[in-house]
């Protein structure tokens, strides 16, 4: 009998995590600091969405025409129970790459996703994806895909190896995929206390396992443990890529267009001596010793008219969506912790406080008497948005549109949020995206459309029900066991979400 999972790991599903960089309305940003043609996005297409949930929140969130396949069936079942839920018409299968590229219903696409993926697989359906992308990819159109890299990876590969060999050698048959995860892990940690050369000749090995031992076991498993797993350099991506006739356009991880907070002056001006933009890119990730790209390449690469993207650049329309009082001023980049400069971030946090939509131009204007420009506007945008503190805005009639397609889905998503904290985002029509919504958060919200209106009232109807099912909050790691002490806290965070979170997802038209 054949094997279905041509090697991936099937036995356990895929996290409920989402993935902002697939939304398509990210494309605008990052094009426009690259100085390249803006696309028009109708139709995408992501392959091996996983849950679902990326795919699902943005077709519900905008008025695009979204397509996507992951062969497992399990989540591929729930990703149309999502789909269904939302009646926004994404279109999602349960077909092998193979199979879904011989499709003949699809659609050209004008954007194409693959998040992650492309490490875990074999170069035959490598191969299909990039005679996908080939033939799919309308000109013009972006494709975003993500991937583990070298040089980031070569000093942990070798163990990973080992441990995927532990697993498959001396992982006890039917204990399922998370025992033998757990055992691979205590191995090498019981190899590293034997101070290997190995371990002295690469001393970041010690702190990766560390990090490894508290992450989720569902991740591992894809990230870790299936039978591909290919780390590349972006030239050997860019090998593989290039019968689909697409070209490097720019990373789609805003941090990395900010210089200043990943490279040295002597890195800045070393890269500014390499005439060829390909190799420049391979030189860079020696520079941030970088271990996963995420990356935008477009069928048909343009630069763009300057008049016309300083025009579009102004229309550009941003919303807050942390509380201005809890937006820290400082990222990390590939030198470290970095410091925003208060005078240019102060002011204009200060003017998009009260979470409403604003354009570069409309803050241009306000600001001018701080001597706030549009280039130091741009890097702001980007910072901010790639910290996950500011987000892009859509046009209010596709909001319009959306916002009946992301109740629905936000209400299916919300009722799963009773029993499980497996989800943790919501589907955002201003931003045609998802936005991070605890489980508690979440409820808080169900309380509220459910006609209690105060933050007492949202405590005892959750505690009835949570009670009910035998669970209790956990705080600073540890569970609280007495009536009273998850009332307290329950009620803290009821406040907080009322006077913090509730006017934030008000204006992101979620509340």
């Amino acid at each position: 009998m054949s094997d279905w999972t041509a090697g991936y790991v099937a036995d356990i599903g895929y996290t409920y995590g989402y993935y902002n960089e697939l939304n398509p309305l990210r494309v605008k940003l990052a094009f426009l600091k690259a100085g390249l043609a803006l696309p028009t996005i109708g139709t995408a297409c992501e392959l091996g969405f996983g849950q679902g949930m990326s795919v699902n929140i943005h077709a519900a969130a905008s008025i695009t025409q979204w397509h996507g396949t992951d062969f497992n069936p399990s989540q591929a079942a729930f990703a149309q129970e999502l789909a269904t839920a939302s009646a926004a018409g994404a279109h999602l299968a349960d077909d092998a790459f193979a199979d879904f590229a011989q499709r003949p219903d699809l659609p050209g696409f004008d954007y194409i996703g693959v998040h992650g993926i492309w490490s875990w697989i074999s170069d035959e359906n490598r191969a299909v994806m990039v005679e996908f992308i080939r033939r799919k990819l309308k000109v013009g159109g972006v494709l975003y895909i993500s991937y583990n890299t070298l040089p980031g990876w070569a000093s942990f590969a070798p163990m990973r190896h080992l441990m995927t060999q532990h697993a498959d050698v001396l992982g006890a048959e039917g204990r399922g995929i998370v025992s033998r995860i757990d055992g691979a892990i205590d191995f090498a940690d019981k190899l590293l206390k034997t101070h290997p050369a190995f371990a002295r000749a690469n001393p970041q090995v010690a702190g990766r396992l560390e990090a490894l031992k508290d992450q989720n076991r569902q991740y591992l498993a894809h990230e870790y443990f299936n039978r591909d797993w290919h780390p590349m350099h972006f030239a050997t991506m860019a090998d593989w890529l290039a019968p689909a006739k697409v070209q490097f356009a720019c990373s789609a991880n805003y941090f990395d267009h900010i210089d200043s907070i990943n490279l040295s002056a002597d890195q800045q001006a070393l890269l500014n001596e390499i005439p060829d933009p390909m190799f420049r890119q391979s030189v860079r990730d020696f520079m941030v010793n970088q271990q996963f790209r995420k990356d935008y390449w477009v069928k048909g690469a343009r630069q763009g008219n300057k008049l016309e993207q300083a025009e579009v650049l102004r229309q550009y329309c941003v919303l807050l969506t942390t509380p201005r009082d809890q937006v820290s001023l400082k990222v990390n980049g590939a030198l470290g912790e970095a410091t925003m400069t208060e005078s240019i971030y102060a002011p204009i946090l200060d003017q998009l406080a009260d979470h409403k939509p604003k354009t570069l131009g409309q803050l241009e204007t306000a600001l001018a008497e701080h001597g706030i420009r549009m280039p130091q506007l741009l890097e702001v945008a980007l910072l901010l948005t790639g910290a996950g503190h500011l987000s892009a805005v859509q046009e209010e009639d596709v909001t319009r549109k959306a916002r009946k397609q992301t109740d629905a889905l936000n209400t299916r998503l919300i009722s799963l949020a009773r029993s499980s904290n497996d989800i943790a985002y919501l589907a955002s029509p201003v931003t045609g995206g998802g936005i991070t919504v605890n489980r508690f958060e979440q409820l808080f919200l169900l309380a509220r459309s459910q006609g209690i209106k105060t933050p007492d009232g949202w405590v005892q109807s959750i505690w009835n029900f949570i009670n009910a099912q035998g669970q209790k909050l956990v705080k600073e790691g540890k569970t609280l066991e007495s009536v009273e002490e998850n009332l307290a806290e329950l009620s803290r965070q009821a406040n907080e979400f009322n006077d913090k979170r509730l006017p934030v997802l008000k204006a992101l038209q979620i509340a």
